[in-house]
């Protein structure tokens, strides 16, 4: 028991680093929705909403962690072609080009908009200074990554923990009102919808990304040894899954019994920006102020430094240093797109390449009982593919009404899980014939 103790003392700070790495700007507006649109249905639609973005999280840090926290590594076992395009995509995807800029957006739209007049929100200017400071912020805190547990783990979680627990306490405590009614989705497929929903945090896509930034901050604390390494990210893991599921939880809570207090929005942000000054009065948009910005701040330098290390693994002639402040300029300037048009345009890509990573990570786990055959990686990923590409493509509204038939006989196929059986069956192909060939 002793011995345990010791070891959570010692390591609970780089599970507060991870939980603070996972917990940005997607996390808290996307909950409330949820709870506000899933109404009588919230139970089953958390289910599934904590499913992908806690479940499967775990999961991936536990198989990153085992495959040496290298994300390209672990893909490669597809094909090393493979490997870099999708390591690549998934990288450039939760960095510079969706999720960090995303964070400087909701930063300045629920952090800093509220306080300003309405003519400064509509002039260009505050956005524009705003993503400055955040951002030059964020370039100092991943300058030397070493420092990250300290910076982070220590200090800013703790106080991201204190904010986010002062709105779930007096939540609780003095309920706004009943829930609503569900709407849309969640009338009908109340856990496939929240399961769904669950893609909009990118937290499976930023586990696979983030054991090579907690791999590198233990080596960088001096330890070295790979097994107690792979056992103290997993530890992380489960200790990042456990604040993200209270999170998730208080937020879907507050949304969910916001209705008769402040209205419906479509917006997760609106929700939980009107529950605090609902909850708190003027106090409450400074608690919900720092919220978002200690959130997206422990996020953004989260994922610009594993970018930054990764594409300098792959160009090494390239320095961490330039790679990094090459991809914090490229974030200032699509921060300053807008928050709708950074979420709009992120969909499609998501609905793409989630599922691969899901499947990919799935069959990492079980990978011992294949003995790494690349047919089965590769018969499970093909048909996903083919029926994720084409979410996204309806997600841009590019319709191919012949295909779309054949995909519909999919079972799940309306709920958006229709590449889930064509890839367990792609899978048992190749299995099978992993045996067969293995056998002659």
């Amino acid at each position: 028991m002793r011995n345990i103790l010791i070891f959570i003392k010692e390591n609970l700070a780089v599970g507060l680093l991870l939980f603070a790495l996972f917990l940005g700007a997607g996390n808290i507006i996307f909950p409330p929705l949820l709870g506000q649109q899933a109404g009588e249905h919230i139970t089953i639609a958390m289910i599934g909403f904590l499913i992908t973005g806690v479940g499967l999280p775990l999961l991936a840090i536990v198989a990153v962690a085992k495959a040496g926290g290298d994300l390209q590594l672990l893909s490669s076992r597809v094909h090393p072609v493979f490997g870099i395009i999708f390591t690549s995509i998934v990288y450039l995807a939760i960095g510079p080009f969706f999720a960090v800029p995303r964070t400087g957006s909701v930063s300045y739209e629920i952090g800093i908009a509220p306080f300003l007049s309405e003519a400064a929100q509509a002039h260009w200017a505050p956005l524009f200074i705003t993503s400055i400071v955040f951002f030059a912020f964020i370039l100092y805190l991943a300058f030397n990554p070493s420092k990250l547990v300290d910076r982070v783990g220590k200090i800013l979680t703790p106080a991201l923990l204190i904010v986010i627990l002062l709105l779930a306490v007096k939540s609780f405590i003095t309920p706004m009102g009943e829930a609503g009614m569900a709407v849309g989705k969640y009338n009908v497929s109340p856990f496939s919808e929240g399961f769904v929903q669950g893609y909009l945090t990118m937290d499976v896509l930023s586990a696979l990304v983030f054991g090579i930034v907690i791999l590198q901050a233990l080596s960088d604390m001096g330890m070295k040894d790979t097994k107690k390494q792979v056992k103290t990210t997993i530890f992380a893991g489960i200790v990042a899954a456990i604040g993200l599921a209270f999170v998730y939880i208080s937020l879907g809570y507050i949304g969910n019994t916001s209705i008769g207090a402040i209205g419906t929005s479509d917006n997760g942000g609106v929700i939980i920006a009107k529950s605090a000054e609902y909850l708190f009065g003027s106090f409450g948009s400074i608690i919900l102020s720092l919220t978002i910005l200690l959130a997206c701040i422990s996020t953004a330098v989260g994922l610009l430094t594993a970018n930054a290390q990764f594409f300098n693994k792959l160009f090494p002639k390239i320095s961490y240093k330039t790679f990094l402040i090459v991809f914090t300029l490229l974030s200032v300037a699509i921060t300053n797109v807008g928050l709708s048009t950074i979420i709009n345009t992120s969909l499609p890509v998501l609905l793409i390449i989630y599922p691969l990573a899901m499947v990919l990570m799935v069959l990492s786990l079980a990978d011992h009982f294949f003995k790494g055959g690349r047919i089965v990686y590769i018969l499970a990923l093909i048909p996903t593919f083919f029926v994720s590409v084409y979410d996204g493509l309806k997600q841009m509204e590019i319709k191919i009404t012949s295909y779309e038939n054949i995909l519909k006989a999919l079972p799940l196929y309306e709920q958006s899980l229709g590449w889930l059986v064509p890839a367990m069956i792609g899978a048992l192909i190749g299995f099978i014939i992993h045996k067969l060939f293995k056998k002659n």
